[in-house]
């Protein structure tokens, strides 16, 4: 049994076969576009504004996810050495951009992990917390200082590397170093809009456990529904097929889209009303 997840077993055959046929996350890959309108979003963030809560649309994303998640647990498995696994955990990898002690841009992964209780006003509290932590010049965190340490050493790359895909193929890696990977995590999420960029489809990558990348993209015209004058936000998202069943992916997607058109139904006293 895998430190971060329990094997799925009883599955209809065609499910169970799938990732034989697709051994390669690469192989496994379906793109779709989904928008979140940004008028309940924006009237969202404004309300809690005026409470004193400052919000992120990337938040409110990573809630909605969150959310739809937990009614959809299907969208948290992933797949390893051709057998599928449900996750036993949450969390999210992001990458931010910080300066370095001497001013140059430099970049730092974040991994965040959700707990079950937590709303839309705990999880964007850990992100800020996350954020501002790791944006420090001075600071680096577990991640950036193992992969300086992976890197001083010229073989020892290569060597880290086959030891760690081989003991993750059977399950024996340790939970340490799943902790230190953002590439073993429930979803990896890019914010393009923050550097004025069109949302793009990011592959999964083939190390780790990353079952669905969701990239943001600047807000643009609602040229979908033909209402120009609405503005929405692109999500590109990629998605290992092998992870959950068609009929799956779409219940979560209605799921995460109802959250996003009304945020509010994300806060604990609204929980009840969103079952």
């Amino acid at each position: 049994m895998r430190s971060d997840g329990k094997r799925v077993k009883h599955l209809p055959a065609i499910q169970a076969a799938i990732p034989f046929i697709m051994p390669r996350r690469y192989d496994a890959q379906n793109y779709i576009t989904q928008y979140a309108e940004m008028e309940p979003l924006k009237q969202y963030i404004q309300q809690k504004r005026r409470e004193g809560v400052r919000l992120s649309y990337m938040a409110l994303i990573l809630a909605a996810y969150f959310k739809a998640a937990q009614k959809n647990p299907y969208i948290n498995r992933f797949v390893m050495n051709s057998r599928i696994y449900q996750r036993n955990h949450f969390c999210v990898s992001f990458v931010i951009l910080k300066k370095r002690a001497d001013g140059t841009p430099d970049e730092t992964t974040i991994k965040v992990y959700f707990e079950d209780e937590d709303d839309v006003l705990s999880i964007n509290r850990k992100i800020e917390e996350a954020v501002a932590k790791n944006r420090v010049a001075t600071h680096n965190n577990s991640t950036d200082k193992f992969a300086n340490f992976m890197l001083s050493l010229p073989v020892l790359p290569h060597v880290v590397m086959a030891l760690a895909r081989t003991l993750d193929r059977w399950g024996l890696l340790p939970r340490f170093i799943i902790d230190l990977s953002p590439f073993h995590t429930s979803l990896f999420i890019t914010n393009l809009a923050s550097i004025n960029t069109r949302a793009i489809y990011h592959h999964c990558y083939e190390f780790g456990t990353t079952g669905v990348f969701v990239s943001m993209g600047k807000p643009e015209p609602d040229h979908i529904n033909g209402e120009f004058d609405k503005r929405v936000i692109p999500l590109a998202v990629v998605m290992d097929e092998r992870i959950c069943t068609g009929h799956d992916y779409a219940s979560f997607f209605v799921d995460m889209q109802r959250y996003l058109r009304n945020p509010s139904l994300m806060e604990k006293q609204a929980e009840g009303l969103a079952k």
